[in-house]
């Protein structure tokens, strides 16, 4: 019965249409309604990439070459990971109205909310490329055909929030606490991994820790395929996608065990 909800979804005949038509509109709420629009998609990278430089690069004089480009790239894949898990906590009970009383799946709305995610993070991504290309090092950046495996790790990178989303909005319908324990979780996260961090300096001092949190392999390798020039780890490359896809199977049994409690409990 896991597989419940999967097909359910690929039933409907018109899912292309809501699924679409949802998406536009997370994306204005999430966007249009403010003065700078998808502005504000950037403007959250480029403040921690500030704070991060005075502190690591000013104060702390850490060795890292071509800091901003690291960071940055590092910092729109987390930003996408936090926004999509976050953000949709609650959904099951924000988003009630439109499992309720329609014949919309439960999994539609979750992927619409990623999707507009996933608008803010390709602008970002194009916005890191003009700096990476055209600024950095007076212009003379480029990237090789290695930068096509930015494609499967952004799937990667996907499907991991999407599996997180679904587990953290089902906990969300028996115990509210879990918005204040994600975001100890998170934070635990994001210092448990190479984000601010030279890799070899940071697999020196936890070592193993970049195959045990699941958003490491995804930096790691990013930067690689990127920056780098190079192609991924395999083997990280591997335990990525497997994590990703222990999540999702994790969250579908929850969210097709507890997702028809969500109405009356929330």
């Amino acid at each position: 019965m896991t597989l419940k909800i999967i097909n359910d979804w690929f039933k409907g005949s018109n899912k292309l249409e809501r699924f679409w038509l949802l998406s536009k509109i997370e994306f204005k709420l999430r966007y249009y309604e403010n003065m700078l629009g998808l502005v504000w998609a950037l403007i959250k990278p480029i403040s921690d990439i500030v704070i991060y430089y005075i502190a690591f690069i000013i104060i702390m004089k850490a060795q890292i070459p071509n800091f901003i480009s690291f960071i940055f790239l590092a910092l729109i894949l987390w930003n996408f990971f936090v926004e999509s898990t976050s953000g949709t906590t609650a959904i099951l009970s924000t988003k009630k109205y439109l499992y309720e009383y329609t014949n919309m799946n439960k999994i539609e709305i979750y992927l619409s909310v990623i999707e507009s995610n996933l608008i803010g993070l390709s602008f970002n991504f194009l916005m890191f490329l003009v700096y990476f290309l055209f600024i950095e090092n007076g212009g003379g950046g480029y990237v090789s055909w290695h930068c096509i495996y930015i494609i499967p790790i952004i799937i990667n990178l996907v499907i991991l929030s999407l599996g997180f989303s679904l587990i953290l909005s089902c906990i969300y319908i028996i115990a509210k606490d879990i918005l204040q324990i994600w975001s100890i979780i998170a934070t635990l996260a994001f210092w448990a991994s190479p984000i601010l961090f030279k890799l070899e300096d940071f697999r020196k001092s936890l070592p193993g820790i970049d195959f045990l949190n699941p958003i490491s392999g995804i930096v790691i390798n990013a930067r690689n395929v990127v920056l780098y020039h190079k192609a991924p780890e395999g083997t990280l490359f591997l335990w990525s996608f497997l994590y990703a896809t222990l999540f999702l199977l994790i969250g579908i049994f929850l969210l097709n065990k507890l997702g028809s409690k969500a109405a009356e409990k929330l």
